[in-house]
């Protein structure tokens, strides 16, 4: 059992809680369970411990919204996610933890300014003549931070959101995404040493927090307005690029 203080297991808890509920009601808190890890645990084995916690927490939120997945968006995105998860694999071998986590929180501050410019002066991603290179640099930038951090949720929720989908699909599209993903990523993580014995223990105890926030997530989607879902998403993401930015 990895030897941590309460104070340390209360924000595991919490984080894992808002891993089950980022997968199933509000994508971009997931970068807050991210910094809570990062912030507890070292850098890269909180990559290796948090990644299988989200994979739980992927087959809950497939689950709930199997019907609802946009597989059109998902096979447009799929050659750049593969590009930016190997991209992802050589950076996380050669840089420290401090680097990885200002260069993911830079991405994710320009993925929202670039989105919400888009979002005022265009046409939505999904009907726009360059939906093809909105996918390509998402679907790369996705591959590239979740690899590194777990930290893809933003990136991909401001492709999902300028795409205008609505919640269900959202969630439908994002959960076999990120289900997809996290599972082609994890016989690098074994290679890089980042899924660890420890760390299994560790996911054991905090299972019932993500079943938990997943079961909590489902209730909260279906009675959360478009309006309110797209701008949680949005202050999410801000909150935990800066967090990354910063910390």
């Amino acid at each position: 059992m990895p030897d941590l203080t309460w104070l340390a297991w209360a924000l595991l808890g919490l984080a894992a809680l808002i891993v089950g509920l980022s997968k199933t009601a509000v994508p971009g808190a997931g970068t807050v369970a991210v910094a809570i890890f990062a912030a507890v645990l070292p850098a890269k084995q909180s990559t290796g411990t948090l990644l299988l916690l989200l994979i739980v927490a992927d087959l809950f939120a497939i689950t709930m919204y199997r019907r609802q997945a946009n597989w059109r968006a998902l096979l447009r995105l799929a050659p750049a996610v593969v590009v930016g998860v190997l991209l992802g694999v050589g950076f996380l071998a050669i840089a420290d933890d401090a680097w990885v986590k200002r260069t993911i929180a830079v991405i994710l501050l320009a993925v929202i300014v670039i989105t919400l410019v888009r979002r005022r002066i265009s046409a939505p991603v999904a009907d726009a003549g360059p939906h093809r290179v909105a996918a390509v640099t998402y679907g790369t930038l996705g591959g590239f931070t979740t690899m590194v951090a777990n930290a893809a949720g933003p990136v991909m929720s401001m492709y999902f959101l300028a795409a205008r989908f609505p919640v269900k699909e959202f969630l439908g599209t994002a959960a076999w995404f990120f289900a997809i993903v996290n599972v082609f990523k994890v016989p690098f993580s074994i290679g890089l040493g980042i899924i660890t014995g420890p760390g299994l223990v560790l996911d054991a105890v905090l299972l019932p927090m993500v079943i938990a926030g997943a079961l909590l997530g489902r209730w909260i989607a279906g009675r959360l307005p478009q309006r309110v879902f797209e701008r949680l998403v949005i202050g999410f993401t801000i909150v935990g690029a800066v967090y990354l930015l910063v910390g």
